[in-house]
């Protein structure tokens, strides 16, 4: 297995529009990239088809050696894809453990009563195994490097901050295969931020591949090992950050390096 992902020929079209056309990508055991490019450059596209939000119109997508179809987004979770949305996707009435499990919740399926022979099923309900599902999320937090003095607070109490950290936690601790971050500090201040890129470097020692999707070039640099670059609908090409610059990326961003001049812009 030379490759975590590869797409071949990727594309998606929208009626008579074309947000994704002949996408070449591949992705390294344990390596840490960047998909950048203006807004409408084909990044969130690309995203939502590798993960099975929507359906390619054509091309391939291969994962650990193997042609992958992903029919839904919990297709790509139970395969090991891990997304990380800006929008975070955790339920704010609920406590740490709780998010870090949502959706795969560790339950009782039957009861045991004293003087009983057998087990009771529970049927529909179920009493959650409150206790197994802290000790796991304080596990995973350690592991993770997140420090949350309080478990027991609800999410709508914390940081945005410390949101971020308990949803790359949750991402770690079941995306060993792969984990997707969309724009992980766009709305965090300085000290947050550098909290969330440190979490992100303990990820690459621990071997976990990673795609940022990102805007910020000084955290791109900082971060990540290649930087795959988008521009109307098409990879126009990859860079490894050791052997670029941000001048020539943001050339190739915006059309300057081909002497195309479309007023696009980049932040």
């Amino acid at each position: 297995m030379k490759y975590v992902l590869e797409t071949h020929g990727l594309t998606k079209h929208y009626g008579g529009v074309h947000a994704l056309n002949d996408a070449d990508f591949f992705l390294e055991p344990g390596e840490h990239v960047a998909v950048v490019g203006d807004n409408g450059a084909g990044k969130s596209t690309f995203v939502r088809n590798i993960t099975g939000v929507e359906q390619p119109t054509d091309g391939r997508i291969v994962f650990y050696g193997e042609d992958v179809s992903f029919s839904s987004p919990l297709d790509a979770r139970e395969a090991g894809i891990e997304t990380v949305y800006q929008n975070l996707a955790l339920a704010d009435h609920l406590d740490v453990p709780a998010n870090i499990f949502l959706g795969r919740e560790d339950a009782y399926d039957a009861i045991k009563i004293p003087g009983l022979p057998f087990s009771i099923p529970l049927g529909p309900f179920a009493w959650m195994k409150a206790g197994s599902m802290r000790e796991h999320a304080t596990e995973l937090l350690e592991k993770t490097g997140v420090k949350i003095p309080d478990l027991s607070e609800s999410l709508a109490g914390m940081s945005g901050g410390q949101r971020q950290c308990v949803a790359i936690a949750r991402a770690a601790g079941w995306g060993e295969k792969l984990i997707i971050m969309d724009e992980p500090t766009a709305a965090l201040g300085i000290q947050e931020t550098t909290r969330v890129e440190n979490i992100i470097r303990g990820l690459k020692e621990q071997g976990i591949p990673v795609i940022i999707i990102s805007h910020n070039l000084r955290q791109v640099f900082n971060l990540v090992d290649r930087i795959w670059v988008f521009r109307q609908g098409r990879i126009v090409g990859n860079k490894k950050t050791s052997e670029t610059e941000p001048n020539e990326i943001v050339s190739m961003i915006t059309g300057l390096d081909q002497g195309v001049h479309d007023n696009a812009s980049y932040i």
